[in-house]
């Protein structure tokens, strides 16, 4: 199934995994009670995904931080929405004696980040829970409260939007993305006679019923996100985060994001910023969290593949990955430089030469070569060897590694010198994520830095970029009901499949980690997000492998 990579002397060029725990357990016995007291973040993530809340809270334990998280029941997925009033009540009962709190508002306004494209909430019930971010400063008035909220989505099609918005944008997506996208368009620039007749037809093809619909729901949104600006303006919150959601240069998105943009003009960036994403916007602002209270403002140096690098506009977002990286790097509490030999880190980020950002399940994405891989991978080496850390932002292709760029990794021994990788989503999810995760891995022991670069690996390239793709296609022949969008019947096939998949993906490509057992499981039914168990021991299950790594 996978073409077995030859690497000669695995033992000597990659020293196998040796476990340190017990080492760790005994040194720090004694030093225990001189320890300072741990400090603590609550944080709400706007869903229970691993990617929101699992993976996020252990990327801020690794840091040495206590986060506390509300109970799953409180959290929303993909079919049943969060309680906000549960939320509140649990950030009133648990924010005593905590150091800051990073809070998701489309948990706490509407549910999760799916129910804020899908309520049928009244906005007068929106802005009194907005309301409640008053009540945390009033009880809490110490308390850095720092809040990440989502501009609604335009997503290009039906397909584009999964299950997550209204029944009928499976049927008016790609007509009413287009007609928003002219609509916008037409606020910066003159249309065509084309143009124009297009948006005439667009708007006569859509149901009025469909817009009232969609148009009333983006409203309550936006009238929420100004609510927000103005617990900034009034110092109840700390900072604001608003995250422009899947856009593109001309969409509603896009429009309203420049709307809330010119309302918020007289707010400090040391306050208030709109970025190009959403599901990131959780690691960051913990890391801006950690940053403020360990006093830390890092610079971080920023590279790119060779080609239009900086200004590819990648998909799902509405600008320049150099200004998203930018942006990603302030809000996480850092500064950019150009000065590489002066940054605590560097930002590598894998662009395509051609600006392109293509799907990582199509069939380009293969292990051979492209123009710009095998450069990139040597400059990763160069700085790596000069001493520098290097994070590296994956955005080739979205929803999944760059196999091209993996295998070369592998066979330079570099996986497991990065600072922190991410290929995961949208291109702004992974940069946003390896800025955040990159930051924190600083100031971590080089065990748990590999436990979240395998992580990575497993969910972004294993997974994402290869097994997933793999049991799609297979889906037809299970037994039963079901989709790659809503498993049903054919859950239980689908993750024996994706078992026996991910541990021959293991055996070929990293057998220098030994794994041998692996359990997968879909927590929201659906192919997209799987959790991915793995272990030494076949009759235990292991998050994350308690070793260390020999260079």
């Amino acid at each position: 199934m996978y073409k077995y990579l030859s690497v000669e002397n695995w033992d000597k060029i990659l020293a196998v995994f040796v476990v340190g725990i017990i080492v760790l357990g005994i040194c720090s016995g004694n030093a225990a009670a001189k320890k300072p007291k741990q400090k603590i973040i609550l944080y709400v993530p706007h869903d229970d995904r691993p990617i929101s809340n699992r993976q996020t809270v252990q990327v801020v334990q690794k840091a040495g931080f206590v986060i506390k998280v509300p109970p799953d029941k409180l959290l929303g997925n993909c079919t049943t929405y969060g309680n906000p009033d549960g939320l509140y009540e649990w950030i009133i009962d648990n924010a005593k004696g905590a150091d800051a709190a990073v809070i998701s508002s489309d948990a706490m306004l509407y549910g999760s980040l799916v129910a804020s494209r899908k309520h049928e909430l009244d906005k007068n019930v929106i802005l009194q829970r907005a309301g409640r971010f008053v009540e945390i400063h009033r009880k809490y008035p110490k308390l850095p409260v720092y809040v990440f909220s989502s501009i609604m989505r335009t997503p290009k099609n039906a397909a584009a939007s999964g299950t997550e918005e209204p029944e009928y944008y499976q049927k008016y997506g790609s007509s009413i993305f287009n007609y928003t996208a002219l609509l916008d368009k037409d606020n910066n620039a003159v249309l065509t006679d084309d143009e124009q007749a297009r948006l005439d037809n667009l708007k006569n093809s859509i149901p009025r019923s469909v817009f009232a619909d969609w148009f009333e729901r983006r409203q309550k949104n936006f009238t929420a996100n100004r609510a927000l600006l103005e617990l900034i303006r009034n110092n109840i919150i700390s900072y604001l985060a608003l995250g422009c959601d899947d856009s593109a240069p001309f969409s509603q998105t896009h429009a309203e994001s420049v709307l809330l943009a010119e309302d918020a003009d007289d707010l400090s960036r040391n306050d208030f910023r709109i970025i190009s994403g959403v599901d990131e916007l959780g690691l960051l602002l913990l890391t801006r969290a950690i940053n403020k209270i360990n006093k830390y403002n890092p610079l971080v140096a920023i590279g790119y593949a060779d080609g239009y690098g900086g200004a590819t506009i990648p998909a799902y977002s509405d600008e320049p990955i150099d200004d998203s990286v930018r942006s990603e790097i302030y809000l996480a509490g850092g500064r950019p430089t150009t000065a590489v030999d002066k940054a605590a880190m560097l930002v590598l980020v894998n662009t395509n030469v051609s600006g392109w950002t293509y799907e990582a399940g199509e069939s380009v994405n293969s292990f051979a070569l492209r123009a710009n891989t095998l450069s990139f991978a040597n400059e990763i080496q160069n700085c790596i060897e000069r001493k520098i850390p290097v994070a590296v932002g994956d955005i080739a292709y979205a929803n999944g590694s760059d196999n091209a760029l993996m295998k070369i990794l592998l066979e330079k021994n570099l996986l497991f010198k990065l600072t922190s990788y991410a290929g995961w989503n949208t291109a702004t999810n992974s940069t946003g994520w390896v800025v955040g995760e990159g930051i924190l891995s600083l100031r971590m022991k080089q065990t748990d830095k590999n436990q979240l670069l395998l992580t990575r690996y497993i969910d972004d390239w294993m997974y994402q970029a290869n097994v997933r793709q793999q049991v799609a296609r297979q889906l037809n022949i299970f037994p039963g009901r079901g989709t790659k969008l809503a498993l049903g019947d054919k859950t239980e096939p689908a993750e024996i499949d994706a078992k026996e998949m991910a541990q021959q993906f293991f055996d070929e490509y990293m057998p220098f980690l030994h794994i041998k057992s692996v359990k997968v499981t879909f927590p929201w039914d659906r192919l997209f997000e799987a959790y991915v168990q793995v272990s030494n021991n076949p009759d235990e299950y292991e998050e994350r492998f308690f070793h260390s790594y020999k260079k």
